[in-house]
């Protein structure tokens, strides 16, 4: 089984910190990565300057990366918008988080789910609508699958409600997010199953965790144990 790891320390890791590393730091962290033998790096998130400023150079940080042979250069994107300007600057992989709270998800990025979904819609328009040579891959990132800080326990039937909402919406595939950092193996693993059964395991290879309770590396196996393939870490 080949495993990929997924870097997303330079959108994940900056993010929640107030102070803005300069970009040659930025610059220099991927690099040593991708020469460490990383293949993908999720290095910004396309969100406005005023909102992120650690994140407001994500641009410049993609065409850099991009000048990384071998490397997959993924981003994050809330909106058309965001997807727009990804495309713009040549990511290889766009994910539009999708909070199956709806609490999280208004006061995340300020829309519902029917809203969300909506975006799903218009961002797979704008990439049919591309040559496939500059086609990003699309994910549907589930966040708070697991659990939400301001909800509480989230209903697994409402991750696979949403899972098959956003692969009916077109996107390539989607993945489930630990954001609270709430999981536990057992709920892994049923999880990952249900969503499987659900859309396919084709379309669910990627796990987002996070080691809140020093559960990271157990649900990691967990997810192992189901299936999945791709793991996000957090340098």
């Amino acid at each position: 089984m080949n495993i990929l790891i997924s870097e997303v320390g330079p959108r994940d890791g900056l993010q929640s910190i107030a102070p803005v590393m300069p970009i040659e730091a930025k610059k220099a962290w991927i690099a040593a990565e991708a020469a460490a033998g990383v293949t993908e790096i999720e290095v910004g998130s396309f969100v406005p300057a005023k909102l992120l400023p650690q994140l407001a150079d994500t641009a410049e940080v993609v065409r850099y990366a991009r000048s990384i042979p071998g490397l997959t250069v993924a981003a994050l994107v809330p909106n058309l918008r965001g997807a727009e300007a990804a495309v713009e600057v040549g990511a290889h992989k766009i994910t539009l988080p999708l909070s199956v709270s709806e609490t999280h998800s208004l006061k995340n990025v300020r829309r519902t789910h029917a809203q969300m979904l909506d975006e799903a819609r218009a961002i797979v328009a704008l990439l049919r609508g591309l040559p496939a040579d500059r086609r990003p891959k699309f994910e549907g990132g589930l966040s708070t699958a697991f659990g939400c800080t301001l909800e509480g326990p989230v209903p697994p039937e409402r991750v696979v409600a949403l899972a098959e909402a956003l692969m009916g919406a077109g996107c390539d595939e989607v993945g489930l997010a630990d954001t609270s950092g709430y999981a536990n193996p057992a709920q892994v693993r049923d999880l990952v199953r249900r969503v499987h059964a659900a859309v396919g395991s084709h379309a669910l290879s990627g796990l987002h965790l996070h080691n809140t309770r020093g559960l990271g590396l157990t649900n990691v196996i967990a997810g192992l144990e189901v299936g999945i393939t791709t793991f996000d870490s957090s340098l």
